[in-house]
């Protein structure tokens, strides 16, 4: 039943974070470790807004489906992850209103160098 993440500044060879199912609202508190952070679950929380996602540098992987995010404007802050490769996103009310395809066509728009949303790999023209 974490609320905030805090405590963790310490923790600075932890490159896999798992804090799903609990009350977590907000990235605040993992600016400490965003310069080494590879992968970070944070699905099934209350994330709505994606503020702070800028500080996870090294991030590639991350897993915050079941989250309440329900617009574009904050889902573009995650084009702020530089390394950012696969994305688990589901069940989001963002993806409420769209078919699958369209979905994935918005994602990858907007996300050009993922290479994995919601556990299906993302296939471009011209590669194999």
């Amino acid at each position: 039943m974490i609320e905030k993440i805090s405590g963790i500044n310490s923790l600075k060879y932890l490159r896999i974070l798992s804090l799903s199912r609990n009350n977590i609202k907000t990235f605040s508190g993992l600016e400490a470790i965003g310069d080494h952070l590879e992968e970070l679950w944070i699905s099934y929380n209350l994330i709505e807004k994606i503020k702070g996602v800028n500080a996870l540098k090294a991030l590639k992987v991350l897993y915050m489906g079941n989250n309440l995010v329900k617009d574009w404007a904050e889902f573009n802050r995650l084009q702020e992850i530089p390394n950012l490769q696969d994305l688990l996103f589901i069940n989001n009310p963002i993806c409420e209103n769209m078919d699958v395809e369209s979905w994935r066509a918005q994602v990858i728009k907007r996300l050009p160098t993922l290479k994995k949303l919601d556990a299906i790999p993302i296939v471009r023209a011209g590669e194999d």
